[in-house]
């Protein structure tokens, strides 16, 4: 559990809705985007495991992390990505908000924020 400003829970959960985005189909990028945000957040990398799909080109993965993971969900036609970002431990997810603005230059880009397990 984590302890932090006076909150106890299991991990943090960040939901991104990434809209206007560039680079979707590119595997090698979104391989980079993944490993670059987990180093950002301090996170500790298991294993990556990426999958194009055709005719379109969207690309589904996930960064296999000691402290969770890091998922990814393009839809390159429509310019749009869905990534969630779970981490527990001394890990800094939303430290990937901005490694994600940089890689993919979207034109908007939505985040929910939810503390999983909460012990209230």
């Amino acid at each position: 559990m984590v302890e932090h400003d006076g909150r106890r829970y299991a991990g943090v959960h960040l939901i991104l809705d990434i809209w206007g985005a560039e680079k979707l189909d590119d595997l090698a990028h979104v391989e980079a985007t993944l490993r670059d945000s987990v180093e950002a957040t301090g996170a500790t990398l298991l294993h990556i495991h990426l999958h194009r799909f055709t005719p379109n080109g969207g690309i589904s993965g996930v960064a296999v992390l000691a402290e969770s993971h890091i998922s990814i969900h393009t839809w390159p036609e429509r310019g749009y990505a869905a990534m969630d970002i779970f981490m527990c431990g001394r890990t800094r997810p939303a430290k990937a908000i901005a490694v994600v603005r940089r890689a993919f230059r979207p034109t908007r880009l939505e985040v929910g924020e939810h503390f999983r397990g909460e012990v209230r």
